[in-house]
């Protein structure tokens, strides 16, 4: 895989992730009302301290099996059946949105950093991304360029996040409610689409792999 490939692999799968609504998402909004897009940094940087160790440690077991056809094997399959997945139910809920949340600073008092930690690390949505999905990402990284691989991956990954949090953080002390947006709706359709292609092209990838074991 080319460096460009991987940038637009990687920056699509985070993207469609970020998109989700979420525990995260919701209390983010909710902050936002009253602390606007610095309390989307606050957030941003929350899920950064609990992100970046664990990525380091998932990397930290493939770099001494990086080179087993089996991990990538593994990686592949994985990867491709949450894509698939993930990518059904953001396309089956791309057009509903969430018509019953009601954003409300009230019940978080608690800083947006601290909350932002919390909700990340006893997300088990989000660990059970980075176990199927970010393993293939980290996986890939590697294999592109070993350590400096998974700087730029996780660079072209947290960017995203950063992004989204502050934008949705600002719209929310403007008064927008971003769910209910048509423009919403519509990049989690497209995006929905593009886990599912990303989705078949890891299982594809999985699945030969694992007939050229079987039958080497």
């Amino acid at each position: 895989m080319d460096l460009l490939s991987f940038f637009t692999m990687v920056v699509v799968i985070s993207a469609s992730g970020a998109l989700a609504p979420g525990p995260m998402f919701f209390a983010n909004i909710s902050r936002g009302i009253e602390g606007g897009s610095k309390s989307g940094l606050y957030f941003s940087v929350g899920h950064t301290v609990v992100e970046l160790p664990l990525i380091l440690i998932l990397a930290k077991g493939l770099l001494s099996t990086s080179a087993r056809p089996l991990v990538s094997v593994i990686a592949g399959l994985l990867g491709g059946v949450t894509l698939i997945v993930f990518g059904l139910l953001q396309v089956k809920g791309a057009w509903s949105g969430v018509k019953n949340f009601n954003p409300s600073s009230r019940g978080l008092g608690r800083s947006s950093l601290v909350l932002g930690i919390a909700l990340s690390g006893l997300n088990p949505f989000f660990i059970f991304w980075w176990l199927t999905v970010g393993m293939k990402l980290i996986y890939e990284a590697l294999a592109l360029a070993s350590l400096f691989g998974l700087l730029f991956m996780f660079i072209c990954h947290i960017w995203i996040d950063y992004a989204w949090l502050i934008l949705t953080a600002h719209l929310a002390k403007k008064g927008r409610n971003v769910l209910k947006s048509k423009a919403y709706q519509v990049l989690t359709l497209i995006f929905g689409l593009l886990l599912l292609y990303y989705g078949v092209t890891f299982l594809t990838e999985g699945v030969n792999g694992l007939l050229s074991i079987v039958y080497s």
